[in-house]
């Protein structure tokens, strides 16, 4: 393919260019086959380049360019640019004639990237506008830890994003996220590690947070196997906000106690903490020490908002164990302090829904282990208290697991985002009802949205 030579003509034509160029593939685009979409992968232009930070970043190109740029803000554990969520995502969007690109951020290191990510995407624009011309609309996408960068450019609107569309995003922040992890670290290790030292915070290594991951991991385990032991499992898992429906398996009835409570243990069973806390290493290191504590917390309090306390209180009941006595021995020896700059850093690097400067479609499973769903219900809060509410609109799939949407389901968002850009409202495109008639309507691979609100997120006041 020749090289593609800057485009020089007013942002004006271009718009008018790119609108017949839209309106001339819209009506095909649900009905390609999967051969059309590797044929547009194959022909489309794929650039790269580097930053002043030493960050990555690509970009791809389609020759049917229909003038809107996209920018991915890729999740935790990735080292190198990305430009979409997963590869046949990335197909469709070619397909349909959107450009896309992302970088890797700086993350020499740590992965934990919020330094530099929402400065290295907006350099990425601009790299990749000088190459291809200016877009006649910029979106931004992120998955994940990408999901709280994505909220960021929202808040910004940096790099001139006209909307954003997140994917399962960590959208409560850093400080939240490590807050609640903590407290169900904590109740794991101290109701059934008793006797033995178990290091939870301040990391020197991933190793270190490794070998607590799996610490945890044996000890749950072994709980495992008594209704003691379950009881307790129960309460660490409401604390961690962690669903009652894991994968491969059918959703537990109301009621069905101890159903829910196996679900949630396989969960654990599967290594979420040893992931966890591998992490944890990486953030503390990006924040310049340990930005969470349980000082000052009321387990019972704490407990008393989650939607999970009828499970603990059913288990401890069969179980024949003293709740009462489990919550007043975590509350009594709840130590653990926060270094105050780092949760100071935490809150200006890696927060977010302060405010929105544009458009915000997010969309969540319903039962995610890593980023809980109830994240949406925090960050929420925050933006309508910010008075920016009217801008952002969440979405639901009932489905197991962190960011298993299909295809379909993250197109028709994205379809549903642009339809806001164009009308200036969000009106019915957004709701639950339309997004699965346009994801079915795509003739991809299936679709779950459905109606849903998120219970509170369970976590502490924090001293």
């Amino acid at each position: 393919m020749p090289a593609r030579t800057r485009r020089s003509t007013p942002r004006t034509l271009a718009a008018l260019a790119a609108a017949v160029v839209l309106s001339l593939t819209s009506a095909s685009v649900s009905t390609a086959s999967p051969q059309t979409a590797a044929t547009a992968a194959s022909t489309a232009e794929r650039l790269s380049g580097t930053l002043a930070d030493g960050a990555t970043w690509i970009a791809d190109v389609p020759e049917n360019w229909n003038g809107t740029l996209i920018v991915f803000s890729h999740g935790f554990g990735a080292r190198a640019a990305q430009n979409a969520p997963r590869e046949a995502v990335r197909l469709r969007l070619l397909e349909e004639g959107y450009a896309l690109t992302g970088s890797s951020y700086d993350v020499s290191e740590t992965l934990w990237g919020l330094e530099s990510a929402e400065r290295d995407q907006v350099a990425t624009i601009a790299a990749v506008t000088e190459k291809i011309g200016e877009p006649t609309r910029t979106l931004a996408m992120g998955q994940s830890m990408g999901g709280l960068v994505n909220a960021q450019l929202a808040r910004s609107g940096a790099g001139g994003i006209d909307g954003a569309l997140g994917l399962c995003g960590l959208v409560a922040g850093a400080n939240d996220l490590h807050g609640y992890q903590l407290d169900a670290e904590y109740t794991i290790a101290r109701l059934l590690l008793p006797d033995t030292p178990v290091k939870l915070v301040d990391f020197a290594s991933e190793a270190e947070g490794a070998t607590t991951g799996q610490q945890l991991t044996d000890a749950v385990v072994a709980a495992q196997k008594t209704p003691e032991g379950r009881a307790r499992i129960a309460l660490a898992a409401a604390y961690l906000n962690l669903p009652a429906w894991a994968p491969g398996k059918d959703r537990p009835a109301a009621g069905d106690w101890e159903e829910q409570q196996a679900q949630q243990y396989d969960w654990f069973a599967q290594g979420i903490l040893s992931r966890v806390e591998g992490a944890r290493y990486h953030v503390e290191k990006a924040l310049g020490g340990n930005n969470s504590g349980n000082k000052g917390i009321d387990y019972a309090r704490l407990l008393s908002t989650s939607q999970h306390a009828p499970l603990v209180k059913a288990l401890y009941r069969e179980a024949g164990l003293d709740l009462r006595a489990d919550l007043e021995n975590l509350t009594a020896n709840a130590k653990i302090k926060a270094d105050p700059s780092a949760v100071a850093t935490g809150e200006r690097t890696s927060s977010a829904g302060q405010g929105l400067a544009v458009p915000l479609l997010d969309i969540h499973t319903t039962a995610d282990d890593l980023v809980p769903v109830e994240q949406e219900n925090r960050f929420a809060d925050r933006v309508r208290a910010s008075g920016d509410g009217p801008l952002l609109r969440q979405a639901y799939v009932e489905r197991q697991g962190h960011c298993t949407f299909t295809t379909a389901e993250t197109v028709s968002a994205l379809h549903a985002l642009e339809s806001r850009l164009d009308t200036g409202r969000w009106g019915a495109s957004a709701t639950p009802g339309a997004l699965q008639t346009a994801a079915l309507a795509l003739g991809l691979d299936g679709a779950a949205y459905v109606p849903y609100h998120p219970a509170e997120l369970t976590i502490g006041r924090r001293l």
